[in-house]
């Protein structure tokens, strides 16, 4: 039986037309404002940055940027999706990415001058494993991790605007533990080298630097990681507790290119090359990619943290405290509050991330859409983003770093205060999701 008249259903199939032909033309509008954007900022970066160096930072932030959403890659979700899912994909992919970042990197010990690069080999301390499980235990609540923060500044602004903000202020107040705190400085063990555990040091007697030994120690590392991660699934599996993940489901789904009717002025090609997910894999490689080039210019890691506190000490800054005075108290120089945001290499970076996040959404034309998911907050939301960001802010102060600087480069650098994170910030993800499913946050 129908219940509308020939009039009305015309008027139906209509409304349909016209939602359907606006979403085509917001789409397409927002591929041309994408390209606009990323024109418009390469162009600007070239020509307002001081330095060759923060023009090449602000790239690599927008690769980075562009990486981690166009693949749906980050470093919380290893545990959170775990937890709450029973995928370890992501894990396993992160175990995938150290190895061929930390090979890539002994290209340049190996073959370079060691002494000219700033290697991330941290102490192994109280520190580490306080700050690890501060910095897991929020990046729970939060659902993202200090570059997650970044991205979904676009993805999902009213939690990453809370997060952000109480993980700049953690990160400030932690400041001064980072600087003085001896149980933060001080590594309990560390090879001839360096403060802390510098792997290629246990083989060096070989005459080679020590490298071949420490790229096997790191396969093995993410190899063990690797195995229990695979159990851990295959248990969740068999106690029928395994749901997966939908964007994980989305990039298995992604159809290869028809190369038979290939056109390359075609829908199919754009999609192809700009809006279809790129799966795990394909983030790793690019990400590696990233990393090594980074490395290689800067002779320095990646690292997210350290400008949150410099926003936030700029804020205060801005508002009449001296910077000698934030210098006292941070252990910082004032130079380091005094300076102009895009003059720090680290805030350009992280700048870019954002920027490339919002230009691969525009790219994909899901922008709009994906802004729009996430607005609506509640109090008890905020409560728990800000407990979240703070805990993460304060939490790479004591372990030297975030899952950037505290657990991706290290273990990129053979360091073993990296492996050692790792066990500890995933601990901290676990009792952060077993008080949010206690909370009934989660299922």
């Amino acid at each position: 039986m129908c219940f509308f008249t020939v009039s009305e259903q015309n008027s139906i199939t209509h409304n349909k037309l016209f939602i359907i032909l606006g979403r085509f033309l917001m789409k397409k509008t927002e591929n041309i404002i994408g390209f606009a954007v990323l024109i418009l900022g390469i162009v600007l970066g070239y020509a307002f940055l001081k330095t060759q160096m923060l023009f090449f930072r602000w790239m690599i932030g927008i690769g980075i940027g562009y990486v981690l959403t166009r693949a749906f890659f980050g470093f919380a979700g290893s545990v959170n999706r775990a937890f709450r899912t029973g995928s370890t994909k992501l894990m396993r992919t992160l175990m995938l990415m150290f190895t061929v970042t930390a090979i890539l990197t002994a290209s340049f010990l190996i073959f370079g001058d060691p002494k000219a690069f700033k290697l991330s080999v941290h102490p192994i301390n109280l520190g580490l494993v306080l700050g690890g499980l501060l910095f897991g235990f929020g990046m729970s609540l939060c659902s993202c991790c200090a570059s997650g923060s970044l991205t979904d500044i676009v993805t999902g602004l009213p939690r990453a605007a809370v997060t952000l903000f109480f993980m700049c202020l953690g990160v400030f107040l932690g400041f001064p533990f980072q600087a003085k705190a001896s149980w933060v400085k001080d590594s309990v063990i560390s090879t001839g080298s360096h403060k802390g555990v510098f792997i290629p040091d246990w083989f060096s007697s070989d005459g080679k630097g020590g490298y071949l030994g420490a790229i096997l120690v790191t396969v093995l590392f993410a190899s063990i990681v690797s195995v229990l991660s695979y159990m851990y699934e295959r248990k969740r599996k068999n106690e029928n507790s395994f749901s997966g993940v939908g964007d994980e489901r989305a990039q298995d789904e992604v159809q290869q290119l028809d190369t038979k009717n290939y056109k390359f002025f075609s829908k199919e090609n754009y999609e192809h090359i700009f809006s279809k997910p790129w799966s795990l894999g394909t983030g790793a490689f690019a990400f590696a990619v990233l990393f090594t080039l980074l490395m290689g210019v800067t002779k320095s890691g990646w690292g997210v943290s350290t400008p949150f506190g410099f926003w936030f000490g700029k804020l205060l800054y801005v508002f009449g405290v001296s910077a000698e005075s934030l210098a006292e108290f941070t252990g910082k120089t004032p130079e380091f509050f005094s300076g102009a945001v895009f003059a720090n290499g680290g805030s350009v970076q992280d700048i870019g991330i954002i920027f490339g996040t919002l230009v691969c959404l525009l790219l994909a034309g899901t922008f709009t859409k994906t802004f729009k998911s996430e607005l609506k907050i509640t109090f008890m939301d905020v409560i728990v983003f800000a407990v979240g960001g703070f805990t993460m802010g304060l939490g790479t102060r004591l372990a030297n770093g975030c899952n950037a600087g505290a657990l991706y480069t290290p273990i990129a650098n053979f360091s073993l205060s990296g492996w050692l994170y790792l066990i500890v910030v995933t601990s901290g993800g676990i009792l952060g999701n077993i008080l949010l499913k206690k909370m009934k946050r989660i299922g």
